[in-house]
């Protein structure tokens, strides 16, 4: 085993497979159908958008093509393929030993199509004034953060937040996809960025990412930490959940202290079993989806995951598992910081509420390629 290369933020350390905890036990067999997903999206429509980690779609597409050439009936043969393709780097973090992992799900939202007295509360669809910012239309002293902005006859400008948008600011626009009963619900459809709309015909249709408004997103986890509401130990989308609707006179004004707004768009729910189209342009392999910082890592490379404490999510045992990064999130900065996708529904809700743990970051990288990190001989 070599030792750590230094890279930019952290340190990179080439290991063998039987470094990893518990990779003789974990069953990587999902992930394949992930990538599989993933290899399509790259060869027929694109390849993303390579993070400053420096691995390319181009990097990971002969790897991918080589687990598909041949069957893996079996998680042994596939830990076998697995190994035979790539060289797992330890990825730790400076000034810390361990990443973080939290999780996220995709709701579902009982709605209707028409505003009453019950159904009040509307998820958007995207204004069609909001305007992707870039380094070449940004206005001149507009914040650096903002990545959507607002078309005036006076030039682009910063658009409503949260707090404007429920108080009326887009009313009469035709803007409204469907309306949900709980203003919490809707809320917590935006911290997910995705959901799945339960008609009362016992239709379905999901909502996924669109756009936003540009402001910055603001836990209100930590702001219930900070006065006091919520012990940090405690602190879950649970008890978060449970404090808004047990303080419905102060919920509004907690709520619009998170200023970022995010707008939709609807598409079919394809397959149940997977979850919503995320960042990477694939549905999401419950169990197995990885969110990351995209200015780091490249969409479609494969981490394993490794977390002593966290142990609600495989049946009581450590979370131990191979994963497939495809999506990403604004609270997700970092080398080794990841959101695991926990699934649809209420259970798989449960399960990511509370998962807030320390974890060992793994990076998985084609054998083809490995020596340019430091790998090679692990």
């Amino acid at each position: 085993m070599a030792g750590a290369a230094e890279t930019s933020g952290f340190a990179l350390e080439p290991l063998s497979f039987t470094d990893l905890p518990g990779w003789q036990a974990d069953d990587p067999r999902p992930v394949f159908a992930a990538i599989r997903r993933c290899r399509r999206h790259i060869e027929t429509v694109k390849p993303h958008r390579t993070g400053s980690f420096g691995l390319s779609s181009a990097d990971l597409l002969p790897a991918f093509r080589a687990l598909e050439a041949e069957e893996a009936g079996t998680a042994e043969a596939a830990r076998a393929l697995i190994e035979a393709n790539f060289q797992p780097f330890r990825i730790t973090p400076d000034g810390a030993g361990e990443g973080f992992v939290t999780a996220f799900y995709e709701p579902v939202v009982a709605v209707s199509h028409r505003k009453d007295e019950v159904w009040r509360y509307p998820f958007y669809r995207r204004p069609d004034d909001l305007v992707d910012l870039s380094d070449e239309n940004r206005p001149e002293g507009f914040d650096p953060s903002f990545a959507f902005a607002k078309a005036t006859a006076q030039g682009l400008v910063v658009h409503e937040d949260r707090g404007a948008i429920e108080r009326g600011a887009l009313d009469g626009r035709g803007l409204e996809i469907a309306y949900a009963r709980s203003k919490v619900d809707v809320f917590f459809a935006h911290v997910q960025g995705a959901a799945r709309l339960l008609f009362p015909d016992s239709s379905m249709r999901r909502i996924t990412y669109a756009a936003k408004t540009g402001h910055p997103f603001s836990p209100i986890g930590k702001r219930l930490i900070e006065r006091g509401a919520i012990k940090p130990a405690d602190i879950s989308m649970q008890t978060i959940r449970a404090w808004l609707e047990q303080h419905p006179d102060q919920a509004d004004a907690l709520m619009w202290e998170n200023r970022s707004f995010i707008f939709f768009r609807e598409a079919e729910v394809d397959d149940p079993d997977l979850g919503p189209i995320a960042a990477a342009k694939v549905p999401l392999e419950p169990g197995r989806s990885l969110a990351v910082d995209r200015l780091i890592h490249t969409f479609g490379t494969p981490f394993y995951i490794a977390s002593e404490s966290l142990t609600r999510l495989d049946q009581g045992r450590p979370f131990q598992r191979l994963m497939l990064a495809l999506d990403t999130g604004s609270a997700i900065i970092g080398p080794a910081r990841g959101d695991i996708f926990t699934g649809s529904g209420d259970a798989a809700g449960d399960l990511a509420g509370a998962v807030r743990h320390p974890a060992s970051f793994f990076v998985l990288i084609p054998s083809a390629v490995a020596a340019r990190y430091g790998g090679g001989h692990g």
